[in-house]
């Protein structure tokens, strides 16, 4: 065997062994990748989603669908990747937790609604943080959502309407 053939197949081993160690993922990014699979937020933050066909190329990036709720607009679903522009890439990773147990921005802005962060507000301390390490960890995708569209504005996305029924009206108090 020649000199050559044994340093290339040295070089491959290496390169395997310590390229595998080198990208192995952070188990604090795998947690919150995990919790954000398993969270759903892929349903109102990533464009095509709510159509039937998820554009995976832009995963997080932004919704082209937007929540209209009676008297208060319609909200789209921001982008959560790490751009500094249209996402979250300012945003530290204490005010990303922040926003998603006790939804408010870091501008102290109350989240839309439809964001449903009270079913987040129980997550621990770790989970919340290992959920911005992985929205951090997202390649940046320059998207700025629509809106937010007031009860008065016309939005110019498909808008998905929760309307409230019979039942609820007659035991709400106007």
């Amino acid at each position: 065997m020649s000199h050559r053939v044994v340093l290339s197949a040295v070089a491959a081993i290496f390169s395997a062994v310590f390229g595998v160690a080198a990208h192995a993922a952070d188990p604090q990014i795998e947690r919150g990748k995990y919790l954000v699979l398993i969270s759903g937020c892929s349903d109102c933050h990533t464009p095509g989603n709510f159509l039937g066909h998820p554009d995976t190329t832009r995963f997080l990036g932004g919704s082209d669908v937007g929540f209209g709720i009676p008297n208060l607009g319609v909200f789209v679903g921001p982008n959560l990747t790490s751009d500094k522009e249209t996402g979250l890439g300012k945003w530290t990773a204490q005010q990303i937790a922040t926003a998603i147990t006790m939804g408010e921005r870091p501008d102290k802005r109350l989240l839309a609604p439809s964001m449903p962060w009270r079913g987040f507000a129980n997550l621990t301390k770790p989970d919340a943080l290992a959920v911005a390490a992985f929205l951090q960890s997202l390649p940046p995708i320059n998207n700025k959502v629509p809106g937010p569209f007031g009860p008065n504005e016309q939005p110019d996305v498909f808008v998905m309407s929760v309307q409230p029924g019979p039942a609820y009206a007659a035991h709400k108090a106007p």
